[in-house]
């Protein structure tokens, strides 16, 4: 339910604009907002954790095929909508990422190789997201308009919504895969 709602209220803020009205820090500071409490609630309520770790690795994994919207943000940077520093190293480490993850679904995740495999990608897509949200923030900062299509729909729905499950399920994925395996 929680989900949903939150999921309602991104495409509310979208469709409302409410972002454009915002100083440039705060999109990112929502973005890193959102993240923490969603880490937040896996680390602290033990009901979330236990939802979120009863979950198969590769169903978190599969979540950032997601980041296929790097084709997306490769098609707006033609059309003048999105500046290159964002949308092509962006776009094409999304894309990067989003391909490994399709991969990595597919690996049996039990053997070293596999597990060997999902750290990779993990700290490659950690790093990446990392760098879109850092990029993003710099370039907000130093002129808003060239950052403007993150502030309406359907791109709102990156800093609102997916960027904070994007880079949770990075750091839930570390966690569990360096518990023991008695841990879970």
């Amino acid at each position: 339910m929680v989900f949903w709602t939150w999921l309602g209220a991104a495409f509310f803020v979208g469709q409302q604009l409410l972002l454009q009205g915002l100083p440039p820090l705060a999109i990112p500071a929502c973005v890193l907002g959102l993240t923490a409490v969603l880490l937040f609630s896996y680390f602290r309520l033990a009901a979330v954790r236990s939802w979120v770790d009863a979950l198969d690795l590769r169903t978190l994994v599969l979540l950032h095929v997601s980041r296929f919207i790097g084709i997306y943000f490769l098609i707006l940077y033609r059309r003048g909508v999105l500046p290159y520093d964002f949308a092509v190293p962006g776009g094409i480490g999304d894309i990067i990422v989003a391909a490994l993850a399709l991969a990595i679904v597919v690996v049996p995740l039990s053997t070293v190789t596999g597990e060997r495999m999902i750290r990779i990608w993990n700290i490659i897509g950690l790093v990446d997201i990392a760098l879109v949200v850092l990029t993003a923030a710099r370039l907000n900062l130093a002129d808003p308009i060239q950052m403007r299509a993150l502030t309406y729909l359907p791109l709102s729905l990156l800093p609102t919504f997916l960027v904070p499950l994007i880079i949770a399920t990075h750091v839930i994925i570390y966690v569990r895969l360096t518990r023991t395996p008695d841990a879970g």
